[in-house]
């Protein structure tokens, strides 16, 4: 009978061995992806994949350092960015369970001299962005105290008299004020600072010795330079000195530590059975404690990404097959995402198409016309999906309206970013529903309604006085600026790489483009002075905050032509992202180079030099970026004192 067992429990273990190869992850196919975002200068940094106790990918990409070629390894170390809130709550949750607070707390108990407005708020709406804290990091004064030193108490009095967005608890709003003011309540609960408190708490017990609070003046081995794309390619990072992010972001670690650390923390060696459940529970807008957890795909997520001057980052963990995928970046982009989301797809068994792979169908464009109509994903995000002639147009809350292509009947892709749309359908053909695929997560949208149709506008007579209330620069979107100006009687508004256009009047705060149907509502403050403008477009309403004065009109000066060899433009041809909407297109006839952006004309683009081209219709001018083998990778659009990136996708 032995022998019996023998055979069988053999058999049995040849089973699972061979399951278990049919389930092994696809590495060659993740190095792919990876290396697709690599070669389009799009990413350095490092990647870590594990399942369960078993490292899958764990390698270095790209430099450290690219004025010493010091390569990236799985030892670099990284900024965290915002990845640093989980160990800011884990830190707070050992607080509480050493007695010494309580999540439910009002933070005026803690902080007696807190101001009034801050009487309902407590720990708890600080740990899920409820409290209605404004964001300091979005004040427009940011940029100019970023690079200047901050003790805790003085970062908490850049916000502490500013009025509140919201009634504490009544919804989500996602506040780095409120991660600095839980550094500085830890500090005062704990007697210690910030640095220390997680140092001897976390880091040290756990065996973190690649983790810690960064600083701009010690020597950290190992540790990476930040960089982001500038005028002619990829520069050192703008600084900031690193007493300002705190507790909201101002960890640096490597892959390996992380994953050390995920393994700490879901395995109960950092917090009791109860305070992880409680800190990774789900509340408004799916935030937990310093985390991001939600469903993708059926499987839970629990994750989050950062982003600070020259890195971004981003931190998965799936709960039940216990996957683990890292990726930080030393190169300023939404890149570390979007590799963190296909990495986790391939690991699961799911296929990833690259947008290069992607093949575009031909369908009736009568389809269409069943699709079209506006989709909310969120209370702040909605998508229009329209029909011009035989072309089928997407257009999402604070984005430009961008081309989508069928690949199938009810599915459809971006060529502007690496996103597509699914369609589903009642039993007449008619959508009811909308699913984006992005960055390996699925959102879904319902069907809220039709896109209201053009409507004709009459444009009255105002005083032009009132213009001057209104100039100035408004943030739309990430990488994105309203320019909103006055020339003599007129006013004027400009989007980050689009044309300068007029606004007519209908009213004394409404306005409306002849061109595009765009219309600008000003909201002005108590001394009339426009505080956020409202754009409505395509049956949207996206708000923008004002952010400073207007850019001054540039001086005219007359720019010198060259000549290029017409060969050395056919390397520009090709199709740039800017933002996931957004994209430029560059084409060429005989020896003359033309762009057109997403939904604009199409314009001619002269050479200032063989890497250098301006637009004499516009304000703006374009570099393109080669690599080592000449070929085209990327191009910078310079326009509004904005220099946007965008790599090349085909």
């Amino acid at each position: 009978m032995r022998p019996k067992h023998f055979t069988i429990t053999v058999i049995l273990a040849a089973l699972s061995c061979v399951a278990a190869a049919e389930k092994a992850p696809d590495t060659g196919r993740m190095e792919q992806i990876v290396q697709s975002y690599v070669s389009a200068k799009q990413f350095m940094g490092s990647v870590l994949v594990a399942q369960g106790n078993d490292i899958v990918l764990d390698k270095g990409y790209g430099f450290a350092d690219l004025e010493w070629n010091v390569p990236n390894s799985p030892t670099t170390k990284y900024r965290l960015g915002s990845i640093t809130k989980q160990f800011t709550a884990a830190s707070i949750m050992l607080l509480e369970e050493r007695g010494k607070l309580s999540v439910n707390d009002p933070v005026k108990k803690h902080m007696p001299d807190a101001p009034g407005a801050w009487d309902k708020i407590t720990i708890f709406h600080l740990l899920t962005h409820t409290s209605g804290i404004p964001n300091f990091t979005s004040f427009p004064d940011y940029a100019s105290k970023e690079p200047f030193p901050a003790t805790p108490e003085q970062l908490v009095a850049r916000f502490r008299d500013k009025p509140l967005d919201f009634v504490p608890g009544e919804k989500y709003s996602y506040s780095n004020s409120g991660y600095v003011l839980l550094g500085y309540l830890i500090e005062k609960i704990s007697g210690e600072s910030y640095a220390k408190f997680v140092q001897e708490n976390i880091f040290t017990p756990l065996g973190m010795k690649d983790s810690g609070y960064d600083s701009n003046s010690a020597i950290i081995l190992r540790r990476a330079r930040g960089y982001s794309m500038g005028p002619s390619g990829i520069v050192n990072a703008s600084y900031v000195d690193m007493s300002t992010p705190l507790s909201a972001g101002g960890l640096y670690s490597t892959t390996e530590d992380l994953w050390r650390w995920e393994q700490a923390l879901f395995g109960g060696k950092v917090l009791s059975a109860a305070s992880l459940a409680k800190m990774t529970t789900p509340n408004t807008g799916d935030y937990a404690f310093g985390l991001m957890v939600h469903t993708v795909r059926g499987r839970k997520v629990i994750e989050h990404n950062g982003g600070i001057e020259g890195f971004n980052t981003a931190l998965r963990y799936f709960p039940e097959d216990k996957l683990t995928v890292i990726v930080l970046g030393n190169q300023n982009g939404g890149v570390p995402d979007a590799i963190g989301g296909s990495l986790a797809s391939v690991a699961h068994g799911e296929k990833v198409t690259l947008i290069s792979e992607r093949k575009e169908v031909h369908l009736d464009p009568k389809v269409f016309d069943g699709y079209t109509g506006r989709y909310q994903l969120t209370p702040d995000f909605m998508i229009a999906i329209t029909r011009v002639g035989d072309k089928f147009f997407l257009q999402a809350t604070a984005q430009a309206q961008v081309e989508i292509f069928a690949e199938g009947e009810r599915d459809f892709f971006l060529k502007a970013a690496d996103a597509q749309v699914t369609f589903a359908t009642d039993g007449t053909g008619r959508a009811i529903e909308l699913i984006l695929h992005q960055n390996g997560r699925d959102q879904h949208g319902k069907r809220v309604g039709d896109v209201p149709p053009v409507k004709e506008h009459q444009e009255v007579a105002v005083d032009p006085k009132l213009f001057d209330g209104y100039v100035g620069q408004y943030d739309y979107a990430p990488g994105m600026v309203m320019n909103i100006t006055r020339e003599g009687d007129r006013l004027m508004a400009q989007l980050t790489g689009l044309q300068k256009v007029e606004l007519h009047a209908e009213g004394g705060r409404d306005y409306f483009v002849k061109e595009v149907d765009v219309q600008i509502t000003f909201v002005p403050g108590t001394d009339g002075r426009s505080t956020e403008i409202v754009v409505h477009r395509s049956g949207l309403d996206e708000n923008a905050k004002r952010i400073g004065d207007a850019l001054p009109p540039k001086e005219e000066k007359e720019q010198k032509v060259l000549t290029i060899d017409p060969k050395v433009l056919d390397g520009y041809v090709g199709t740039y992202q800017l933002a996931p909407t957004f994209a430029i297109t560059i084409s060429r006839e005989g020896g003359r180079l033309f762009e057109q952006a997403t939904n604009q004309p199409t314009f001619e683009i002269f050479p200032a030099s063989e890497k250098e081209f301006f637009l004499k219709v516009v304000d703006a001018q374009i570099t393109f970026v080669t690599d080592s083998s000449g070929r085209t990778t990327s191009l910078i659009l310079h326009q509004g004192g904005q220099n946007v990136p965008a790599r090349r996708i085909e």
